[in-house]
């Protein structure tokens, strides 16, 4: 019997997910807004329905899951099929490359960072997003996760694991921020510098010279 991939069968519900929680995605957006460069040329790999590409302005974006592509496409999001560990794309052509929740879903993240460095400039940057493996959602997340239909194979990293193998795949460490989301036991919802607080975190690095 053939597997369902959840993406390309239940796309619209994943897409209108950020409907449903419009504080927990502004708050997402914000803190990635916090690390993305305001300037230059980036992509953005693991592109889903275009829900961050679209808002942040990003030409163009890649996306494995056809129904995912449609969907961003409707956004005006300038999308086109490909997979993070084989980017379709020459050496050192972008300024950014971004990534949110895409790294629990690959199956070789080292190759897929590894691949980001190849196609951004020298000085460019990846920008990752992540719900935090130690993080309150994050752990629910892992719980939840056999009856979760886009969990399900998921591996979620914490922000501590994905830094070292950034700094494995030749990047040089920058910052990373945090957003307190709703339920996470801190006072208030924001974005805050480091992590350990809040779930989602972002992580930017950059590529160093060779």
């Amino acid at each position: 019997m053939k597997q369902i991939n959840p993406f390309d069968h239940y796309a619209l519900e994943y897409d209108l997910w950020f409907d449903e929680h419009p504080l927990v995605y502004s708050l997402e957006l914000s803190a990635i807004k916090e690390l993305l460069p305001q300037r230059g040329v980036g992509i953005e790999v693991g592109a889903g329905t275009g829900r961050f590409a679209q808002p942040l302005g990003i030409s163009l974006a890649v996306e494995p899951s056809e129904a995912m592509r449609e969907i961003a496409v409707i956004r005006g999001v300038n999308i086109i099929d490909g997979v993070a560990e084989s980017l379709p794309f020459k050496n050192d052509s972008y300024d950014f490359v971004l990534m949110v929740t895409t790294v629990c879903f690959l199956k070789q993240p080292e190759l897929a960072f590894k691949e980001a460095h190849r196609v951004l400039k020298t000085d460019g940057c990846i920008v990752i997003g992540i719900i935090d493996r130690e993080s309150r959602l994050g752990k629910k997340y892992a719980e939840n996760q056999r009856s979760s239909k886009f969990y399900k194979d998921a591996h979620f990293y914490s922000a501590q694991e994905i830094q070292q193998k950034l700094l494995k795949s030749g990047f040089k460490m920058i910052q990373s921020v945090q957003a307190i989301l709703p339920g996470d036991n801190i006072k208030g919802t924001k974005v805050k510098s480091g992590y350990g607080e809040g779930s989602f975190v972002v992580i930017k690095a950059v590529k160093s010279q060779s």
